[in-house]
């Protein structure tokens, strides 16, 4: 089987204001697993939450025999990976008192031979440069969104001109028993670069902005560019958490192809 030469980066930082590191990044090259989540909640509680989803998450995926050629079985997996999550946090948040009202966003993506399967709840978000167009793949749940989706608004920007602010959530792991998952399933192709994110990405840098460092990326190493991203939103104020992982599509190859991973620094 030709297979895609797969290369991955992430980095997590606790930006300059925040006091701690709410978020968690996970890849797992083996699995063609990558899951990002941002933590919320009150003292250490959105930390667990984060951590929970995302070790919940690669747990779903190693219990199954994933085939690399099966694109709807693993989208399925997804979503029910992140219902799994769900029900992960909300028993412990009801369980003990220190997590009471915590919650996580979570956006993942899991590749195989020519496909790249995603799910998400809340606003943490997947983007895909394909050439030099940059595009969101995953859907915000939160209230400014909404708002859009609903028609009472043309874009966000003219919703945040009105004064509503982007950070209130309508759906987010933990919140209740049962949540609604969003997914997707897309073709990969040669030249490709996916960015799963947290909102102390976006909050602080333009999308043509991320656009521009993605297209930079393109014929330079992964991981300078994931730390270009970090340092620019710490540089525009880095108000929240930043967290990030990219994966970038190389050349088909026979066999099962190299897979590059570059860990955080």
């Amino acid at each position: 089987m030709r297979a895609y030469k797969l290369d991955y980066a992430w980095r997590t930082d606790r930006g300059r204001v925040r006091s701690h590191n709410e978020d968690a990044v996970t890849v797992h090259a083996d699995l063609g697993l990558v899951v990002v989540a941002d933590g919320v909640g009150g003292a250490s509680a959105g930390e667990v939450a984060s951590a929970l989803a995302a070790d919940t998450i690669r747990e779903c995926f190693r219990r199954q025999a994933l085939s690399r050629t099966d694109s709807e079985r693993a989208q399925l997996l997804a979503e029910a990976a992140v219902e799994e999550a769900n029900r992960a946090v909300w028993q412990l948040a009801q369980s003990k008192t220190d997590c009471v009202g915590m919650g996580t966003t979570v956006v993942l993506g899991v590749v195989g031979a020519d496909w790249l399967a995603y799910a998400n709840v809340g606003d943490s978000r997947l983007y895909r440069l394909r050439d030099e167009a940059l595009e969101q793949l995953s859907h915000d749940h939160s209230f400014i969104q909404e708002v859009v989706d609903q028609g009472f608004f043309r874009t966000l920007d003219d919703a945040r001109r009105y004064g509503i602010g982007d950070n209130i959530l309508t759906r987010a792991l933990g919140s209740s028993a049962e949540v609604r998952v969003a997914g997707g399933l897309t073709e990969i192709k040669t030249g490709d670069t996916y960015l799963f994110c947290t909102d102390g990405l976006t909050g602080m840098v333009p999308a043509d902005w991320l656009r521009q460092i993605l297209i930079a990326a393109k014929t330079s190493d992964l991981g300078l560019a994931a730390e270009a991203l970090v340092r620019l939103a710490n540089e525009r104020g880095g108000t929240d958490n930043i967290t990030l992982a990219l994966l970038r599509v190389g050349a088909q190859s026979d066999g099962e192809g190299p897979i590059t991973p570059s860990s955080p620094v």
